[in-house]
């Protein structure tokens, strides 16, 4: 492994306004030192654009007191956009390059597939291509549980065969992986693909469940809880997945040359997960009593009656676990956020957001 020290680099963040990428800038930013942090985003509206406004102004006010010692700068642009793309190259020449702009969603994807074959497949290739032509130490980029598919075999092992995908959402992450891998054998570009699981947290994803139901509780409305209740989520806290970001980045797969003297792809593939699926049933319980706690909810409010369990989406899988056996091994790292905590969190915030 290529040890890579983030002190003094200049470090691109793709998808810098959203929840993952906002959250790794602000670490990047409190962390490093005589660093450059550029950051790109096209601010869509997918989701409710005051809160990634919110990222964006949590990260400038730290950037404004690390000044002195960090720079940081904002590109309101698409990634899809090659041009936009082969510029920020030309001026920024970034060292390390976070690849977490991407059009998320299972179920949008069943509806929206346009959007994701733009900015998971055209924009991807746009990051390679750039780092193709301006070399880079370390290419990481976001990958996702969903390559897992319909496998039956548990915990999800980054060596088992993720050729089901069962959304094209999946298909596209697992495309980024296969694209990835033929950039590192034939450009020797040393690239990192990371597969989160669930990730949850304050100023989150208002499309995730937990903050789906939370918005749904408040307002009166009725939750459906999928597949009956019988659905597991490996839940992983947002700090849990940005520290094991931030050790990947540091650690790049090494450049070496085969037995035909022809390069080896400089590529792996980790999963950053809890390693403890939860049930769907325990998960709302949790939630709940966090939202009472933190005053979002009424001390009265009846759960029973806005609760409705109905069958599997298309698209959704029964159960997401992650073998992180490799990331503890490689980068001595394993997320360790209690379900609680993390929900604690997310209501203390949600409660102070939205007053």
């Amino acid at each position: 492994m290529q040890k890579i020290d983030l002190n003094t680099k200049t470090i691109l963040v793709t998808g810098g306004a959203g929840f993952i990428g906002s959250n790794l800038v602000k670490r990047l930013l409190a962390q490093t030192s005589a660093s450059t942090i550029v950051s790109i985003d096209n601010m869509n509206d997918y989701y409710d654009v005051a809160l990634k406004q919110f990222r964006l102004n949590e990260i400038a006010a730290l950037a404004e007191s690390r000044k002195a010692d960090v720079g940081y700068h904002f590109v309101k642009a698409d990634i899809a956009d090659r041009d936009t793309i082969d510029k920020l190259f030309d001026s920024f020449r970034p060292q390390v390059v976070v690849n977490l702009a991407a059009q998320a969603g299972v179920r949008y994807s069943i509806t929206n597939p346009d959007a994701y074959i733009q900015s998971n497949i055209i924009g991807f290739y746009n990051i390679l291509e750039a780092c193709r032509h301006h070399p880079v130490e370390h290419l990481v980029y976001a990958s996702s549980s969903s390559v897992y598919g319909s496998n039956k075999k548990v915990p999800y092992s980054t060596d088992d065969k993720v050729d089901n995908p069962v959304s094209l959402y999946a298909a596209t992450k697992k495309s980024n992986e296969l694209l990835a891998h033929a950039y590192s054998k034939l450009y020797n570009i040393p690239s990192t693909g990371l597969r989160f699981f669930t990730v949850y947290g304050p100023a989150g994803r208002p499309d995730m469940a937990y903050f789906g139901f939370t918005d749904k509780l408040r307002k009166g409305e009725t939750i459906q809880i999928f597949n009956y209740g019988n659905c597991k989520r490996d839940f992983t806290y947002v700090d849990d997945i940005v520290e094991g970001v931030v050790r990947i980045m540091q650690g790049a797969p090494e450049k070496r040359l085969g037995d035909d003297a022809l390069p080896l792809p400089p590529y792996a593939v980790y999963n950053i997960g809890n390693n403890s699926p939860e049930n769907l049933l325990d998960f709302v319980t949790i939630l709940q009593q966090e939202l009472l706690r933190a005053g979002v909810l009424p001390a009265d409010y009846d759960f029973e009656a806005h609760k409705q369990l109905v069958p599997m989406q298309p698209g959704d899988v029964p159960v997401t676990y992650a073998d992180t056996s490799a990331l503890e091994r490689d980068f001595g790292f394993k997320p360790s956020t209690s379900l609680r905590d993390g929900l604690r969190r997310f209501a203390e915030w949600y409660a102070e957001f939205y007053g």
